[in-house]
């Protein structure tokens, strides 16, 4: 018997889903970072076993889109209540519901099982954790609820039991030497955005968009030419810096982490072009990967 099935993270913004499933990986495969709104795709992560194969889905922080790129994010999260077998919905203590209702409505409706993990536990006390395991009984009676961390780990494997318990029998979606549905170049520009994400303040990160012109592996090295596209001049000269010397260590920084993941040498270039409200462009967006061709 072979189960397999999709299970699928949502979640307010830097509620811990990339985390999550990192975790449940053993992978870092989803960027993570403190800033608010760092995933903007749907990232599947695929856990491969004999008999099993589970489709994690990492997803955008639900939020109330204010422009067409922060549109097309929360089409990622609609997206994942078409092919769910499972929903994970991570919150964090202190939360009182999602940002956008109709996302819990969805839920309450569901046919599929829900795990309703309350992450950071670590950060509050047992008497409020009581309080907030009571608030999310009332919210969602139907789901089962966990309470984790999952930057340490905590109760992840009672998590991970009960989904292989849940996971219905089917052959895998997705061949078995895969990790995730996306290639080598998503990967780059995402840990060059991660970067980005640490290094730069204020409104710089969320202006910028990542491209992979060139991938090449050879024996040795992966040569890598990227372009980062910016909305503004201003910006430009933001993430140049002073001689050069701020995107010299953001590039160091992104080489590092792409030499972890890919186990080989990496030699990096990277360039800035300016891309006028690319965030608003329908065409841009097309090209970035985040509409319909």
């Amino acid at each position: 018997m072979h189960k397999s099935g999709f299970v699928n993270i949502i979640g307010n913004p830097n509620a811990g889903k990339s985390t999550l499933m990192n975790s449940f990986l053993g992978e870092n495969l989803s960027i993570t970072t403190p800033k608010a709104q760092t995933t903007r795709h749907r990232i599947m992560g695929l856990l491969n076993a004999e008999d099993y194969q589970v489709v994690f889905s990492d997803t955008p922080g639900i939020i109330t889109p204010g422009y067409a790129l922060q549109e097309s994010m929360m089409d990622f999260v609609h997206s994942s209540f078409e092919d769910a077998d499972i929903y994970i919905l991570l919150v964090e203590p202190v939360e009182k519901g999602l940002k956008d209702e109709k996302f819990k409505l969805r839920l309450e409706k569901s046919e599929q099982p829900v795990l309703l993990l309350i992450n950071k536990i670590d950060l509050t006390t047992q008497e409020e954790l009581e309080k907030v395991v009571a608030f999310w009984k009332g919210q969602l009676p139907s789901a089962e609820i966990y309470p984790i961390s999952a930057l340490n780990s905590f109760n992840t494997e009672v998590v991970m039991d009960r989904i292989l318990e849940l996971l219905p029998e089917s052959p895998p979606y997705f061949s078995k030497d895969q990790l995730s549905d996306k290639d080598e170049r998503f990967f780059v520009s995402e840990m060059i955005r991660e970067q980005i994400l640490k290094i730069y303040s204020k409104e710089i990160p969320y202006a910028v968009q990542v491209e992979v012109e060139e991938f090449k592996e050879e024996d040795s090295i992966i040569r890598i030419k990227s372009v980062i596209y910016v909305e503004r001049d201003t910006q430009k000269g933001i993430i140049i810096g002073h001689q050069g010397k701020m995107i010299k260590r953001m590039g160091t920084d992104a080489r590092k982490r792409m030499e972890e993941f890919f186990k080989k040498k990496v030699f990096l270039e990277v360039f800035v072009k300016v891309r006028k409200n690319w965030r608003s462009s329908e065409e841009q967006l097309k090209r970035f990967g985040y509409r319909g061709k």
